[in-house]
């Protein structure tokens, strides 16, 4: 009981914010609203405070005043475009993170309370004063014997404040899907979810330290990007240590406009980097945007803070890839086929009626200049017809779809007239050769026919299981009842193994063909 009032009593201090900013019931939808919800807006608008600008920027306003949970809601809400439309939803995506640093002495208590006294003085010696400051965690600059560190530390507290307000979102979420069975098809407990496990992750700077790892490895065999090096000794918890990386922050585009590089291949780079990674291997960095990527004084650009990671698995990929492909050679057919195999789509819905939706994206976007073909427009479209073919919320599509507007920002940002098809079309063709071509398909069904193997091979066990069951089973039934089982039943040993057998010797021997065909 306690639990629930704390939780609406924080909901209501954030409708009270969202009031002032005059984001619930704004006069811009004056005129769609009837006449009661017109009235309680004017009413609230006689409280509000700050009613200039755009309803979208006045709700990142509200969000940003709200604190680190609402700033990462306002994120999240910028990838939902057939909920708040394309300009509002615009205007969240430039919601900012930074914040004052937390004092110098909080940040050496920290580094004490995850390594203990004695070990934060040798592995810490001269930390120096933050050099950045976001809403979770800042960062500081430390000379070691070894070079140049950074040091991220996480606000002391920021993760017991995070949880209360994430648990009263959640509780909205349940609210909101109990009185009205119309959200239900935007899934708004899902949506939450997604958002509280993405901040969760980035409280663990574990959890990081493993994505930068892992990332390191996949941007030595593209090749598009770097990664600083962990420092596994100096990292814990609410510590994450790295190599300090030398450049300009894409941020600093003064700076940027200064030095002599390739802005064509870098935004090529950009855009290769992320679908190489989420196409090819099933994990991108979610948060890509300019802040979180350095020009390095080697000419290399880097990424930084891996605190969201997403991953995606091979139906995801496919459906991906597929779609990319399909608008690239203008097969609108294909498209809103993969959408029905993916079950993205109803299967009462229409294929030709979702073909010809999809046209009327793709079509205006084929044949003009590449600073005006936009894959983020594209995907904001395709979302406007979610309603009208019945489509639910993907919540492991959300944050892939965060990143690929994002990507393309910084793409752009760095080349007006990068094309981002053209950059995209060999990573994706490429990858559904490999996969769905003649040697794709020989190592997925070569990766099926072991898996039956192995399983066929336990078969056996599983059949002395089964006997040992049915025997119990059938000396109940004479203990207890005085019936009588068939022999079919009685003694299935027999014939199971048999099976098994058969099984077996039938998967053996295709393996060893298919093993002697393709090697």
């Amino acid at each position: 009981m306690i639990t629930a009032l704390a939780d609406y009593w924080r909901l209501m201090r954030a409708g009270v914010t969202l009031a002032r900013h005059d984001v619930i019931l704004p006069a811009e939808y004056a005129k769609r609203l009837p006449l009661p919800a017109k009235a309680f807006g004017s009413l609230l608008r006689s409280m509000s405070g700050k009613t200039e600008g755009r309803p979208g920027e006045r709700l990142a306003d509200a969000l940003e005043s709200l604190g680190p949970a609402y700033i990462k809601l306002g994120q999240f809400l910028a990838t939902r475009p057939d909920v708040f439309g394309v300009e509002t939803t615009t205007d969240l995506s430039r919601l900012k993170d930074k914040l004052p640093p937390f004092p110098d002495e909080k940040a050496r208590q920290q580094l004490e309370e995850e390594f203990g006294k004695e070990e934060a003085a040798k592995l810490f010696p001269d930390v120096g004063t933050a050099i950045a400051a976001a809403s979770l965690a800042q960062v500081h600059r430390m000379e070691t014997s070894d070079g140049m560190r950074a040091v991220k530390i996480l606000r002391p507290g920021v993760d017991h404040a995070i949880m209360r307000e994430l648990r009263a979102m959640k509780r909205a979420a349940r609210t909101i899907e109990t009185v009205d069975p119309n959200s239900r098809r935007m899934e708004p407990v899902a949506f939450v979810e997604t958002v509280a496990t993405s901040m969760e992750k980035e409280l663990d700077l574990r959890l990081e330290a493993g994505g930068a790892s892992e990332f390191a490895e996949i941007a030595a065999k593209t090749g598009t990007f770097a990664v600083p090096k962990v420092d596994w000794d100096r990292s814990g918890k609410t510590v994450l240590t790295t190599d300090w990386v030398n450049g300009t922050p894409l941020t600093d585009t003064e700076g940027l406009a200064k030095l002599d590089f390739d802005r064509p291949e870098m935004a090529n780079n950009v855009t290769q980097g992320f679908l190489q990674a989420a196409i090819q291997h099933g994990v991108f960095h979610a948060d890509m945007h300019e802040g979180n990527m350095i020009l390095g004084d080697d000419g290399k650009l880097y990424l930084i803070d891996f605190g969201i990671v997403g991953r995606i698995g091979l139906t995801e990929r496919r459906f991906l890839a597929e779609i990319l492909d399909g608008f690239i050679r203008r097969d609108y057919k294909r498209v809103a086929e993969v959408h029905f195999e993916a079950g993205y789509v109803p299967a009462d819905r229409s294929v030709g009626d979702f073909a010809q939706a999809l046209r009327s994206v793709g079509e205006p976007i084929h044949g003009k200049p590449a600073e005006e073909v936009s894959m983020g427009r594209l995907l904001l479209q395709l979302l406007d017809f979610t309603h009208t073919f019945g489509m639910h919320l993907r919540p492991e599509l959300v944050l892939l779809q965060k990143t690929m507007v994002q990507v393309e920002g910084v793409a752009r940002s760095l080349d007006p007239n990068h094309n981002i098809w053209d950059a995209a079309k060999p990573v994706v063709q490429n990858w559904i050769r490999s996969e769905f071509g003649p040697a794709g398909m020989a190592k997925h069904s070569g990766q099926a026919i072991r898996s039956l193997a192995q399983r066929a091979l336990q078969l056996p066990e599983v059949m002395d299981r089964v006997d040992a069951i049915l025997a119990a089973q059938e000396q109940q039934a004479k203990n207890h009842q005085g019936m009588r089982l068939p022999g079919y039943i009685k003694r299935p040993v027999s014939s199971l193994a048999i099976l098994s057998v058969t099984i077996i010797g039938s998967v053996l021997i295709g393996l060893g063909l298919f093993d002697a065909f393709f090697s």
